[in-house]
């Protein structure tokens, strides 16, 4: 039988070995572990990512305008906290893989993902200044080039995928990230969001959960999904860390939408308050921030329950991911 949470539906539960404990309403929980120092394993990952990535870029063309939308391409994924190629590598080794297994696909989803960054910060979009403290790609080289860059990210990742990967594995990675980003996945959630900036449509939770579970979870979802096909893992394996990308994404956007509200631009490395200039309605405004702060108490909870099909020390780097998420609200 399936689950709601505040409207969101999940996939029946599996046997777990593990459950996790249930937060109280309005906090979160942290998982305790002298072993693991989950920031030097981000900071570690996120260095071999970033290394992988500048070799995985083609050399430019001699014409300078080539030159230019080769630069911005490099800039676009230049920052960034990399959630989702950790991500990958996260769920890779989790099912028996290594990080040369995921590291690919990790590099491909960061260029994927910096694609629809450089899309969502235009102009006729969300008009965005800055993205992780500097300016956004086409405040810095342009419109034009900004275009150019955000699709040759796109058509580099979908490359790198194709040509790194083999067989069933590479085909069943396409299309798993083919289908998070296309008409009934990303591209879905950032179509109705659109939409919900029109200050006289009234948007109900339910619709704000569609625009999100498309927009932020589903490439989440894919990234893990995506790391653990790279890991040989299992269709149980794989459909319970989807089940971990679809909460851990959801819970991700609403703390992002908290500390929107709540945070300085200094903490963000963005504006702060746009969403509420732009007249968006997002969960701080709809359910306000106390109740925000609640729905992530549980969301997390679940999260960590979907989990429970693997040993609990080798999926400390998701439960702490999610934690981290938890926490920035």
């Amino acid at each position: 039988m399936n689950q709601q949470i505040n409207g969101l539906v999940l996939p029946p539960r599996i046997h777990y070995r593990r459950v996790a404990a249930s937060a109280a309403p309005g906090t979160t929980t942290t998982t305790k572990s002298s072993k693991f120092d989950y920031d030097l394993y981000v900071k570690t990952k996120r260095e071999a990512v970033s290394i992988s990535l500048h070799r995985a870029f083609p050399p430019p063309l001699k014409q300078p305008e080539t030159l230019k939308m080769h630069d911005a391409m490099r800039y676009a994924v230049g920052g960034g906290r990399r959630t989702c190629p950790i991500a990958c590598i996260a769920a890779c080794e989790l099912v028996g893989g290594t990080q040369d297994d995921a590291m690919p696909g990790a590099c491909a989803l960061e260029m994927i993902k910096a694609s629809f960054c450089v899309q969502d910060d235009l102009p006729s979009i969300d008009d965005s200044e800055l993205r992780h403290g500097k300016p956004t790609v086409h405040r810095a080289f342009g419109i034009p080039t900004a275009l150019f860059a955000g699709t040759a990210l796109l058509a580099l990742g979908f490359e790198h995928l194709a040509a790194r990967y083999s067989g069933d594995t590479a085909a069943r990675m396409v299309a798993e990230v083919g289908r998070a980003i296309g008409s009934t996945g990303l591209l879905a959630g950032q179509a109705v969001d659109l939409g919900i900036e029109n200050p006289d449509r009234g948007v109900e939770l339910e619709t704000l959960e569609f625009v999100h579970l498309h927009k932020t979870s589903a490439l989440l979802e894919a990234s893990l999904v995506a790391g653990a096909i790279a890991g040989g893992a299992s269709e149980q394996e794989i459909e319970a860390l989807r089940a971990y990308g679809r909460v851990t994404g959801l819970l991700y956007q609403i703390v992002d939408d908290v500390a929107d509200a709540t945070k300085t631009m200094e903490e963000l490395g963005k504006i702060p308050g746009q969403d509420a200039m732009a007249g968006k309605s997002t969960y701080s405004t709809i359910l306000g921030v106390d109740k925000s702060r609640e729905m992530v108490g549980q969301l997390l909870v679940e999260a960590k329950e979907r989990l429970g099909v693997f040993e609990e020390t080798k999926a400390l780097p998701l439960i702490h991911l999610a934690d981290h998420f938890a926490n920035w609200a």
